[in-house]
């Protein structure tokens, strides 16, 4: 059977021979997750093991038959996907505010080279990986250290977001999607997309992502290429988009996850090859 993984955080690493992989803290610890020819793996590589990490599986074969069938038909062929469940709340702030206003490649250097300089380094069998750094440790930085990791542009939202996060990280952590966006909007230089972004990271709830997003109409054009999309300055897309799947959030969950994975996934073929 295959494993399709979404890989839209920057952290996920390819590291050679179909093996992706990727550091993450949660309540207790530092994991290193990977996908390869044995599977989804994970090892804790620092504090204890109490809390592991969760994937969140979608399958688009249960999508209503409202959704047109081009895309639909491209969406089932990817099969099942999981999308790990980012743990750590402060991580998924921190991902969505270094992803505003730069592209999706510039934003995962940026993330990088960020964790890299301030957070966590810890080694694993397919190199060194990082975890980014605390909101106390953001505070702490100066603004030197923000320009030298590539942040200035994103040294206000950082730190007003750390401050926010070290009052109320206790709980944010336990609010549903709605209610995090709403919470996250309070800080600012968050605005709506940041806010959205970095919720559905953290909860794994995708119903409530900013569906208008160019990332949603640039990979469901690529899937159905002759279906008539409004113009990417043309506000209908999101109307559009919610009214397939009406009042079921969990199909449009699904609708919307599938359709970010098929443009950012790692698949390993897990099948016998002597057919045994």
């Amino acid at each position: 059977m295959n494993t399709v993984l979404t890989t839209d955080h920057p952290a996920w690493h390819e590291t050679g021979n179909g093996t992706y992989a990727r550091a993450v803290r949660t309540g207790s610890g530092v994991w290193v997750v990977t996908l390869n020819s044995d599977g989804l793996n994970i090892t804790c590589v620092d504090g204890s093991e109490d809390v592991k990490p969760t994937f969140i599986t979608t399958d688009p074969a249960h999508l209503p038959n409202t959704v047109p069938g081009t895309l639909r038909a491209g969406l089932e062929d990817l099969g099942p996907t999981q999308r790990l469940a980012n743990p750590w709340l402060w991580d998924a702030i921190t991902t969505a505010i270094l992803r505003q206003v730069v592209r999706a490649d510039q934003a995962r250097k940026l993330y990088r080279a960020w964790c890299r300089t301030y957070g966590t380094v810890v080694k694993s069998p397919h190199g060194e990986l990082a975890v980014a750094p605390t909101a106390e440790q953001v505070l702490d930085l100066t603004d030197e250290q923000f320009e030298k990791a590539g942040a200035k542009f994103h040294r206000s939202a950082l730190q007003a977001a750390a401050s926010h996060y070290q009052r109320h990280c206790v709980h944010w952590s336990r609010m549903g999607a709605d209610d995090l966006i709403d919470a996250l909007v309070s800080v600012p230089r968050i605005g709506p997309w940041t806010a959205a972004a970095a919720a559905c990271d953290y909860t794994g709830d995708f119903a409530s992502y900013p569906h208008d997003d160019l990332a949603v109409r640039t990979w469901a054009a690529n899937i159905a290429p002759a279906y008539p999309w409004p113009d990417k300055k043309n506000k209908a897309f999101g109307p559009l988009w919610t009214g397939w799947t009406g009042s079921d959030r969990t199909a449009l969950h699904t609708l919307t996850l599938s359709t970010l994975t098929w443009g950012s996934h790692a698949l390993t073929d897990l099948e016998d090859p002597c057919g045994t």
